[in-house]
């Protein structure tokens, strides 16, 4: 058994280093995410208000660190979440989302950055184990999201915003093409989907488990593959 813990370290600290060892280059941040999946292929795009988050993500994409993970978490109407790593071998019925690479990244809210459909934002976890609001390494969320009225809005200012408002701008987009406002100011956004919403459509339709593993898919949703890209306009 003592073996076992010595090699699992050694491998955590083995993989740490690698990450750690990837630069990012000036010519990474002007490009797109490549995201294939099962269901087909999602194009993310970065924000530059968020380096952190930016630059975290980047590093992980080019250690490969999320090829062959899962969508472990999908809620229709909400989003859909990957990122965990103990996922890429997971027998079926196992619950997911406490994996990752052994380290936070600070929140980075941005005004301009909102819950949007197709916003691209990091999980985290919760008030209670992590007042400061810090991200996870690795997981991370795609809005998909629903409309909402000016009173569910309204309800929602009170209820989980403490108060905080919801400009006129983003009411009207949230009316008309809609998103999650409840997370805005609570998860760190940090990019968006500029291709593929309608494969964030299909996977956030899949039978998902009501058991142990709940909101975990039936039939594993898997990416097959992450890369930088040339971004196309």
């Amino acid at each position: 058994m003592k073996q076992l813990l010595l090699l699992f370290a050694l491998s955590c600290s083995l993989l740490a280093f690698s990450q750690q060892d990837i630069k990012i280059k000036e010519k990474d941040r002007k490009k797109d995410i490549e995201l294939v999946t099962t269901e087909g292929t999602v194009v993310l795009r970065l924000s530059d208000s968020t380096p952190q988050h930016r630059d975290n993500f980047l590093q992980l994409v080019k250690a490969h660190y999320f090829d062959s993970l899962l969508f472990h978490r999908v809620i229709k109407g909400f989003m859909i979440q990957a990122g965990d790593p103990n996922s890429k071998r997971a027998a079926s019925g196992l619950p997911l989302g406490n994996g990752g690479p052994g380290y936070t990244v600070p929140a980075e809210f941005v005004s301009s950055l909102f819950h949007k459909k197709g916003a691209l934002a990091a999980a985290r976890t919760g008030d209670d184990v992590n007042p400061e609001k810090r991200s996870s390494g690795s997981q991370f969320y795609i809005v998909q999201g629903k409309t909402f009225t000016d009173a569910q809005m309204d309800s929602i200012e009170t209820k989980r915003l403490q108060g905080r408002k919801i400009s006129p701008e983003r009411r009207d987009y949230y009316k008309s093409i809609g998103g999650t406002p409840q997370l805005d100011g609570n998860y760190t956004v940090f990019g968006e989907v500029v291709k593929g919403l309608d494969v964030v459509d299909r996977i956030a339709a899949v039978e998902t488990s009501k058991g142990a593993d709940k909101d975990r898919p039936l039939n594993d949703v898997r990416i097959l593959s992450v890369k930088l890209v040339k971004r196309r306009d």
